[in-house]
């Protein structure tokens, strides 16, 4: 790769833009560290995002393998070279960063690297973290040189570039994230309210029916007994009041599992505790940006309710299939189904607003087709990353 100022420039814009594409600050990380490696034609790259205790809350690595990586051990400190970057924010560029009096050696599994370039990502007067780079590769049309090829004034310009614009893009990631912080925080306490409104009314008119029932039982036994069933009743659906809640309470499962097995794990467990059968396929589907992985599993578990508690369907069928880079979700039932134009003049929702503001909020699409006496099938299309 030629590294000169005219080749460079198209390839920093490339390098932005794939940038801006990310939400996520992780993401965001893994494609600065990718772009500058790239960029620089470097044989590793790496960023540290500091803790506030000597060390580093996120250290993302590029060039290394996942067994290297293993292999060398904890996250590096806030010391040496690193250090110097993150506290005084200015450039460090070595010939060989062994023989600087500030290096202090590395783990026996850590390859090994010579020439250096290291530039801190601020925000004004905040330092994001420290990116750097080690062992420039040789053009292909230069002769080989024992020592190396070492980094230019060229390529300390271009990354200083990057690094600029690398601060914009973690900072909007930690922005949106923040905000996802707020949302599922509203969620929460929207969810607590349900829980008193639902729940707690159940578990009080439970108690109420069981004291009855218990004064009941010697001088009424039929009474008692049915008051009994009346127990059981509000037993079962308080029980499943609460394993809704559970259940949507459950994102972070997204992040450990995927979609699909997050899906399908939920799908299993209301298909054992409804009496409707409820089945899952997935077709082919790609990982998709976790908000609207998110998005997708908020609109199924809002259909799915609906279906189970208010169609009286025997059969509640979901689907999530590849469609292009994004994905094509379906929850179709056999039950009573409604009109949609009726129900939206008498105010009733049905989890309709909720579901088409989480589509449209990820650039999806959300369709609702139902008829009285016909089912109902929920689409929700998302366009991928």
């Amino acid at each position: 790769m030629t590294n000169g100022p005219g080749a460079g420039i198209p390839a920093v814009s490339t390098a932005i833009l794939a940038m801006s594409r990310h939400l996520e600050v992780r993401d965001v990380l893994k494609t600065i560290v990718a772009s500058a490696r790239e960029l620089l034609d470097a044989e590793y790259a790496a960023l540290g995002v500091p803790d506030d205790h000597g060390g580093f809350a996120q250290f993302v690595v590029d060039g290394v393998s996942a067994e290297q990586w293993k292999a060398i051990g904890p996250l590096p400190r806030q010391h040496g070279i690193l250090a110097a970057m993150l506290h005084n924010a200015t450039p460090e560029r070595l010939a060989d960063v062994r023989e600087d009096p500030r290096f202090g050696g590395w783990p026996a599994a850590h390859p090994d690297m010579s020439d250096f370039l290291g530039l801190p990502v601020a925000d004004g007067d905040e330092i994001l973290g420290a990116l750097f780079l080690a062992n420039k590769r040789c053009p292909r049309d230069a002769p080989s040189r024992p020592d190396g090829c070492g980094f230019t004034e060229d390529d300390e310009r271009l990354l200083g570039i990057l690094a600029q614009h690398a601060a914009i893009a973690l900072t909007n990631a930690r922005l949106y994230e923040r905000s996802r912080e707020l949302t599922i925080a509203g969620e929460r306490a929207r969810l607590a309210h349900e829980l008193h409104d639902a729940v707690a009314q159940k578990l009080f008119s439970l108690r109420l029916t069981a004291q009855a029932a218990t004064a009941l039982v010697d001088r009424d036994p039929v009474r008692a007994k049915d008051e009994l069933h009346q127990v059981a009743a509000l037993a079962a659906e308080a029980a499943e009041e609460l394993r809704a809640a559970v259940v949507e309470l459950r994102p972070a499962a997204l992040d450990e599992d995927g979609l699909v097995a997050t899906l399908r794990s939920q799908i299993q467990v209301l298909d054992r505790a409804h009496a409707a059968r409820v089945s899952f396929e997935a077709h082919g589907v790609r990982a998709l940006p976790s908000a609207q992985e998110e998005a997708v599993l908020r609109v199924a578990q809002e259909a799915l309710h609906n279906a189970l508690r208010h169609s009286g369907a025997e059969s509640v069928e979901v689907t999530l299939s590849r469609d292009g880079q994004g994905a094509l979700l379906r929850i179709a039932d056999d039950g009573c189904g409604f009109d949609p134009g009726a129900v939206r003049r008498a105010g009733r929702h049905l989890g309709l607003v909720s579901m088409h503001d989480r589509a449209g909020g990820v650039g999806g699409k959300l369709t609702v087709e139902s008829e009285p006496g016909k089912g109902t099938a929920v689409e929700m299309e998302v366009p991928g990353g």
